[in-house]
């Protein structure tokens, strides 16, 4: 099974690209994070012109998150939310079966710095999403939790 995670800062913008990666390297599973879409602007059309289905929980300009798989890989059991999360309208998790395996989609909010307001809810965000993978990773099916974690623990891995 081919799998890509992509953190495309806006699927609008990056629609062809995305449809380039479809067409050139026919994965079976993508995970898209911040796709800042609204849930009436996903592009569900344009995906499944190029041959994949999508669940996603869109937020609109920030954040948003989906998970696509190609014809023949069918999506069950979505979920749109991650129980715990201190900020669920953002949309910053959804997952789906396909076949037989559980993807999570995820966009870890920044906390910032460590004295800003965003860091304790990143960190709560985090224990939410420990809860839940943990949860999924007791669960008969594989696991596969793909996205932006926004883990930056050494400064190399920070550009400025």
């Amino acid at each position: 099974m081919r799998v890509v995670t992509w953190n495309v800062n806006s699927l609008k913008a990056r629609m062809p690209r995305v449809l380039e990666l479809l067409a050139q390297h026919a994965p079976d599973v993508v995970c898209l994070q911040e796709t800042k879409a609204n849930r009436d602007a996903f592009p569900e059309l344009e995906l499944r012109d190029a041959g994949y289905a999508a669940v996603h929980e869109s937020g609109g300009r920030w954040a948003g998150v989906a998970i696509l798989a190609r014809d023949g890989t069918e999506l069950t059991d979505p979920a749109y939310t991650l129980p715990g999360d201190p900020v669920p309208e953002e949309a910053r998790w959804c997952e789906a079966t396909a076949n037989g395996i559980r993807f999570a989609s995820v966009y870890v909010p920044n906390g910032r710095t460590l004295d800003s307001p965003e860091y304790p809810r990143k960190l709560a965000f985090l224990v939410a999403m420990i809860a839940r993978a943990t949860e999924l990773r007791d669960a008969p099916e594989p696991l596969i939790v793909c996205g932006d974690m926004n883990i930056a623990p050494a400064d190399e891995d920070v550009y400025d």
